[in-house]
């Protein structure tokens, strides 16, 4: 995980084509499995996957904790990247970035926040919980690939 200026940037190098990686970001019913960190589960409410389109779900904690999450997505290029604003609570921008090279592909995730206050507060949430939805889709990506 690297820390930049408002910004959280993690990284992981995935055993499977680019394809696979961008079907995992662009299937809601994939998606909705490894979406959050572990031990969350999903319910997507509105999931419009277009430029411009909602995405409104709601996260469920492992402590019983419900929370509700709205976002619009921003961009889509095939195979290569997919732009996410999350508008509630903090806001901010997620970028995830696919790289393929040797059958393999790199995956960035970019996580911008709009305000240095709230990346502050959510910084020592984050950094963790990315790792942990990354860890996640490597366990959809392994499934689908088999």
């Amino acid at each position: 995980m690297t820390i930049s200026e408002n910004e959280l940037i993690a990284s992981r190098e995935y055993d499977v084509p680019q394809e696979l990686v961008y079907r995992a970001w662009t299937t809601p019913d994939l998606l909705a499995k490894w979406w959050g960190p572990k031990g969350f589960k999903n319910t997507f409410h509105e999931c419009d996957m277009r430029p411009g389109g909602t995405w409104k779900f709601t996260m469920h904690g492992p402590d019983g904790v419900d929370y509700p999450n709205h976002n619009v997505f921003v961009e889509f290029v095939p195979t290569e990247r997919v732009v996410i604003d999350h508008l509630n609570v903090h806001e901010f921008r997620v970028t995830a970035t696919f790289e393929g090279f040797d059958g393999r592909t790199k995956v960035t995730f970019r996580q911008r926040f709009k305000k240095q206050e709230d990346f502050e507060k959510a910084k020592p949430i984050c950094v963790e919980a990315n790792e942990q939805l990354l860890d996640r889709l490597g366990k959809v990506l392994a499934e689908l690939a088999d």
